[in-house]
């Protein structure tokens, strides 16, 4: 049978590609079956073993839409209904597994109420057999197959019928006939050959080879019982179908997987929406940075750094940007411009970052220098040298410039084909087109792990700034707001976005949501409050205005009255030490004048006993006033009004130098 079966599938152009034998336990033959992604498996097994087969098939899911099975047909209509020792399936399971599996077999009783060689119909000789068994058919063996023994016989008699005739021709008898007599067995075989009658089991007749050239009787198992769905008439090479069979979902399954070439590419709403708002960023950008050439004047605006403020803003212009190139893909452009729009991406996206993120690293780096030097600094330690800020700035976009140059040399980018996961409807995959280099994660990961490093210092400098001060750069608090949102939508979006890179709606939109986003972010924060101060105060109108303006601010204020409180300590100091030095000379020039008048007291002693003891005074005379006597509150009265200005009114003499120290 399986020669057979193997030569037809030849000649019908079909192909056998994967058989498997078993002797006793059908498992692994079943699960190689499955392995080997079979779909329209023939089976060629007894009915015991059918049982074993399906109880495993069940196990692996062998069964279902995408398989079909194909049986031989005289197994008993409840065979996998049979309780079987041998297995450890449910009936409920067996017959989940056997569902929609197709049998073929002869016609074993003609269809036709025509009446037969015998003169018996099929239905009456079907009745007769019955009487005669006086049990149940389904519990007999061989009870399907008995119209075709019941011809076979009527043929093997008419061939010998037929075969006697011939042999008195030729002066032979069939009780002559044995194995070795070739003349009796040729005639023998000539008349089964040419056999031709009508039997209980249908139209009775061999083809060359001595096979019964009969009916096939097609059927397929639904809602578990079989049901006709067709006959083949191999003597007319005739099907009749009557076009009532079920697929489970909907349709036979395929006999293999269908590979189906299919470009994905990115949904052109979300890309159309991305660069609108890219669009409307980049026009943001150039209005803060015409706001900022425009009002460099201002001391408000020069106390920011303008000039990293405008790279600032031209890194984001940048940054939005790349935004369009990362949206393209094969729906529009050719597989040519490919390499040249990686390196749009690439090159834009690196500038755009240095030079925005760079120039507001570097502020928060010199604040952080600045205010953490030792006191001995303090006073070098105001000094703001911009050359040095735009030196930084432009150290992190040379080093940008190089390692993509580098990159672009050692390892060129190139497009390459991603092919998706199986569609389990369209039995098909899909293909990704996307740009990218043979060493596209090793790059891109020393690239991305530089960057992701600036983020984190960049958060620890903004932490350690956030309670500081200073004139030189005003703004610092509001770019260290704005590195916060940067930093965190980065480090976010960068591995989720390589996580979903597969799905290229997805990783477009956090890519690029994540570029828009931070530059909306860092162009609000940045410039936003600038425009407000200078609309609403009018800042812009003088220089002069500006200054008291300035001076007055919430921002400067404080580092302001710092300043003035240090030169007013020291100018102070300076009296008090001219003021003590007069104290002493005074002090002295008093007491010299009080050995003087000691030493004229004693030279005369008599006259002043006779004054002492003068009839014509009453009182003694009162003391000559001296010369000069020292008064300390004088020195506080001297100093009081620059004290009034520290909030120290009260001043006392002895504590003089600790208000100021």
């Amino acid at each position: 049978t399986l020669d057979d079966l193997d030569q037809r599938v030849k000649e019908a152009g079909l192909e056998i590609t994967f058989r498997q034998s078993f002797f006793s336990d059908p498992a692994a033959p079943v699960r190689n079956l499955k392995r080997q992604d079979a779909r329209i498996i023939v089976g060629l097994f007894y009915e015991t073993e059918a049982r074993k087969v399906f109880c495993e098939v069940y196990k692996e899911k062998l069964y279902g839409k995408k398989y079909v099975w194909f049986l031989i047909g005289w197994y008993a209509d409840n065979w996998f209904r049979i309780k079987d020792p041998a297995i450890n399936c449910t009936e409920a399971e067996m017959a989940e597994a056997v569902e929609g599996h197709v049998t073929t077999e002869i016609v074993m009783l003609n269809p036709e109420n025509t009446r037969s060689i015998s003169n018996m119909t099929s239905q009456e000789f079907i009745e007769k057999l019955q009487k005669r068994l006086g049990k149940n058919p389904e519990e007999t063996g061989g009870f399907q197959e008995a119209p075709l023994a019941y011809d076979a016989i009527w043929a093997l008699a008419l061939a010998l019928n037929k075969t006697s005739a011939e042999l008195v021709k030729k002066g032979l008898r069939l009780e002559d006939f044995n194995y070795n007599n070739k003349n009796i067995t040729d005639e023998i075989y000539r008349a089964l050959n040419s056999s031709a009658f009508e039997g209980v089991s249908g139209h009775v007749v061999f083809d060359a080879s001595g096979s019964r050239m009969a009916w096939t009787l097609i059927e397929q198992l639904q809602g578990g019982v079989y049901k006709k769905i067709g006959y083949y008439d191999s003597t007319k090479d005739n099907l009749s179908w009557y076009n009532n069979d079920k697929w489970i979902g909907g349709a036979p399954p395929a006999d293999y997987t269908k590979v189906i070439t299919t470009f994905r590419f990115l949904s052109q709403k979300l890309f159309i929406s991305v660069s609108v708002l890219a669009s409307l960023g980049i026009l943001l950008a150039i209005i803060c940075l015409a706001f900022n050439i425009y009002n460099g004047h201002v001391r408000y605006i020069q106390n920011s750094q303008p000039y990293l403020n405008n790279m600032t803003a031209v890194g984001c212009t940048l940054a939005l940007a790349a935004v369009f190139p990362l949206g393209l893909d094969g729906y529009h452009i050719g597989p040519g411009l490919f390499p040249f729009v990686c390196q749009a991406r690439l090159w834009l996206l690196g500038l755009g970052f240095s030079l925005a993120y760079g120039s507001m690293f570097t502020k928060i780096w010199w604040v952080h220098t600045v205010f953490t030097k030792k006191e001995e600094k303090k006073e070098k330690r105001k000094t703001l040298e911009p050359w040095k800020l735009y030196a930084t700035v432009g150290l992190l976009v040379g080093l940008d410039v190089v390692t993509l140059i580098i990159w672009q040399i050692v390892d060129p980018l190139h497009r390459t084909i991603e092919v998706g996961q199986r569609w389990e409807g369209a039995h098909g995959v899909g293909v990704l087109p996307r740009g990218c280099s043979r060493r596209w994660g090793d790059a891109h990961g020393i690239f991305y792990g530089f960057k992701g490093l600036l983020l984190l210092l960049g958060i620890f400098l903004a932490y350690e700034t956030k309670s500081v001060s200073t004139e030189k750069i005003n703004d610092h608090r509001a770019v260290g707001m704005a590195i916060y949102n940067v930093a965190v939508l980065c480090l976010i979006t960068a591995p989720v976005t390589m996580i979903l890179s597969s799905q290229q709606d997805a990783a477009f939109a956090f890519a690029s949501l994540a570029v828009v986003f931070s530059s909306y972010i860092t162009l609000v924060v940045l410039f936003v409050p600038k425009m407000r101060r200078l609309i609403t105060r009018g800042e812009w109108q003088s220089e002069q205005q500006d200054t008291m303006k300035t001076g007055s601010s919430t921002n400067n204020n404080e580092e302001e009255k710092s300043r003035l409180l240090e030169k007013e300590n020291r100018e102070l100091e300076k009296i008090i030490a001219e003021k003590e030095e007069r104290v002493s000379e005074l002090r002295q020039q008093l007491q010299d004048r009080q050995q003087l008048r000691s030493r004229r007291r004693s030279s005369n002693p008599s006259h002043e006993a006779d004054n002492h003891f003068s009839p014509g005074l009453s009182a003694a005379p009162a003391p000559p006033a001296p010369f000069y006597q020292p008064n300390l509150p004088l020195v506080r009265c001297l100093v009081s009004e620059q004290a009034d200005k520290l909030g120290r009114g009260n001043c006392d003499g002895s504590r003089v130098h600790l208000l100021y120290k």
